[in-house]
């Protein structure tokens, strides 16, 4: 077992989080922990089945004496976000997830560390070999491509299930029970534009990096930077100031993260190499000023490249410069009903020059559906007023909070028998794919839980090691007292 592991509690969890961490699994590249997934149902002679796709259920009988309650599910997704900085050598195709731990939290080496949803899955596989809990009769999902657009669950078939209970072991914060989600849509934009012979004599890279980033729905309120934003305000600021010509951009890493870092190739005199620089350094500490804590090791850096011989017209340069630096980022709307709910979002995710086509990706969320219909139209709208072609891709459903359902009343009961007290019902601003597959099994109601977990979808996730010991204790009781 990996040292940072030796010797933590539950054994039977962290044994199946290592072999995990182990196992390369990207999103759409889970064949291995699938693989995993399913060696463990053979060894214990349990039934299981795929589907078209390659999510996966497992059957497992009652407890002897439990063979009348109700069958529930455990459901989580075998993909993780692969994130890193930039220096760090991992090769997400290849390598092991360096975990180390750091008092009670575990990280990894400058990775993202794949707890999401990696400790939910290790606990229903830890659930599945397990012999003493006096559970009733079980399936547990295990989905793919979850983190790029909650595929695996947009796919999942309807007939296939059997369960009255669905609980969702993909919460990030102990004494909560999620009961409702955000349902969301991805817009992206695309620009064919020009290139031309560049005049400036020499190359230089601007990098936007330092921001936290995040998860684009669990860390949308938080202020924090957005790469991309940045970068175009930043282009904008120079090609009026300096006349620079714009030779390449990109940004961000996945339509669900707020994106860290953005870089873009200029052409600029080297004469005017100086002016450049104390330019560059004014608008970082504007920025860092705009955002104070909330993003505190914002970096704005210029270096010398290759010269590159072809750059973007003049024209489209600008237009899409100007739309990086307009798009809104962030809240559109708080909910009326939840407190501190987020209602509407929408994330500027990413942007690439491929060839002479300029992709700006994003991605909006709100728990009702004309919401986040509007959202993506705003969106759209102001990409089309650049010149840009828009589409819509991804939509998934929302999941309407039931407080009041058989299944939470259960949840509260265990959590003040484990715990001594209710847990807070929260509604998350994320999409969950309980909302996606439970639309298609009307009827079974759904609950999602899990240990703490905090900076998913960044190299700064970690877990809280001591909540994983509480997560354990309180599944095992929820699946002995429902």
């Amino acid at each position: 077992m990996t040292p940072a592991l030796t010797d933590l509690e539950p054994k039977q969890v962290w044994k199946h989080f290592d072999a995990l961490a182990a196992i390369p699994r990207a999103s759409t590249k889970e064949a291995a922990a699938r693989e995993y997934v399913l060696s463990i149902a053979a060894k214990h002679k349990l039934e299981a089945v795929q589907d078209s796709i390659g999510n996966t259920v497992v059957r497992k009988p009652a407890h002897p004496g439990r063979e009348a309650a109700p069958m529930a599910l455990l459901q989580g997704h075998l993909d993780m976000v692969c994130e890193k900085n930039e220096g760090t050598a991992h090769n997400f195709d290849t390598d092991p997830i360096k975990i180390r731990r750091d008092g009670d939290w575990l990280k990894a080496e400058g990775t993202t560390l794949g707890a999401d949803n990696g400790v939910g899955v290790a606990a229903a596989l830890a659930v599945m070999e397990s012999t003493d809990i006096a559970h009733g009769p079980l399936e547990f999902v295990f989905t793919i491509d979850e983190e790029t657009g909650l595929t695996g669950a947009a796919e999942f078939p309807g007939g296939m299930l059997k369960s009255k209970y669905f609980l969702n072991l993909d919460n990030e914060e102990e004494d909560t029970i999620c009961i409702g989600c955000a349902g969301g849509v991805k817009t992206i934009a695309r620009r064919k534009v020009t290139l031309r012979p560049a005049t400036g004599d020499t190359g230089w890279r601007i990098k936007v990096f330092g921001l936290k980033g995040g998860h684009s729905g669990v860390d949308i309120h938080q202020g924090r930077g957005n790469a991309l934003r940045i970068l175009g305000s930043t282009l904008q600021t120079l090609m009026e100031r300096l006349s620079v010509e714009v030779a390449d951009l990109n940004g961000g890493s996945a339509q669900n993260a707020i994106p860290r870092e953005a870089s873009a190739t200029i052409l600029l005199d080297a004469a005017r190499e100086k002016e450049l620089k104390a330019l560059v350094a004014k608008l970082e500490a504007d920025y860092k000023a705009d955002l104070g804590n909330f993003d505190p090791e914002l970096q704005i850096t210029v270096e010398k490249v290759m010269r590159p011989e072809k750059v973007l017209d003049a024209k489209d340069a600008e237009l899409t410069v100007d739309l990086l630096a307009t798009l809104h980022h962030g809240i559109l709307a708080m909910s009326p009903d939840v407190p501190e709910l987020v209602q509407n979002s929408t994330n500027l995710a990413t942007v690439a020059l491929n060839r002479d086509v300029v992709e700006i990706v994003t991605s909006q969320r709100s728990a009702i559906a004309a919401s986040k219909e509007a959202a993506a139209h705003m969106v759209a709208t102001a990409c089309r007023l650049a010149g840009f072609q828009t589409e819509h891709t991804g939509s998934y459903p929302g999941w309407k909070p039931e407080p009041n359902s058989d299944i939470v009343r259960k949840l509260q009961a265990v959590h003040e028998n484990v715990f001594g007290h209710p847990a807070k019902l929260i509604a998350m601003h994320a999409g969950l794919e309980c909302g996606v597959i439970g639309e298609k099994y009307p009827g079974m109601q759904m609950a999602s839980f899990g240990p703490t977990i905090v900076g998913p979808h960044s190299p700064d996730e970690r877990v809280e090691i001591s909540s994983v010991e509480g997560f354990w204790k309180y599944l095992k009781a929820v699946l002995e007292g429902i």
